[in-house]
């Protein structure tokens, strides 16, 4: 449903895609929800110019990624699981900014059902978000990385690197176990 409010536009949005996770999982990267291509594509981190398959690619030695397929086996090869804090929302757009009315994911449910040992938020507002709706149930904290959102112009391809090393180490750690 569609609802103005002064000159911004909201829309109701649900998530219709499962988080990517197996029984290898050991890391969780929430993003806070999907964008409008990516909601068009069905699968996560599906606008063009957002970094994040690319800096993952780079971290993990791989090739960058480029059908869902690829992206969910490059994913899992590492113990890596994505998936989103938010069920559903009102939202402008993809404007992380805009996003009202929060419904949360089960992220607690996820993590019961995994050996998943560490979380990373993509970005400070799915951050704020875990903390708000989901941190209580989990009793886990999130690690806040910079958001690899094409809106997150401050940080460089060689920034977003730096930052997220934290993820291959990660990595490589759950590789020794």
């Amino acid at each position: 449903m569609d609802y103005g409010k002064g000159k911004v536009i909201y829309m109701y949005v649900t998530h219709t895609f499962e988080p990517v996770c197996d029984e290898k999982s050991r890391i969780l990267i929430l993003g806070t929800f999907p964008s409008v291509k990516s909601r068009e594509n069905a699968f996560y981190y599906g606008h063009p110019q957002n970094r994040f398959w690319k800096v993952l690619a780079a971290l993990l030695d791989e090739n960058i990624p480029s059908s869902i397929e690829e992206k969910k086996k490059m994913l899992l090869k590492h113990g890596i699981a994505i998936w989103d804090v938010i069920s559903s929302c009102d939202i402008e757009g993809s404007s992380d900014s805009s996003i009202r009315n929060v419904t949360a994911n089960d992220i607690a449910g996820l993590l019961a059902a995994s050996r998943i040992e560490k979380i990373y938020g993509n970005g400070d507002k799915a951050c704020r978000l875990y903390d708000k709706f989901c941190k209580e149930k989990t009793k886990k904290e999130i690690i806040r990385l910079p958001s690899t959102s094409p809106a997150n112009a401050a940080f460089s391809m060689e920034k977003l690197l730096r930052s997220w090393q934290v993820v291959k180490e990660s990595d490589t750690e759950t590789e020794k176990k």
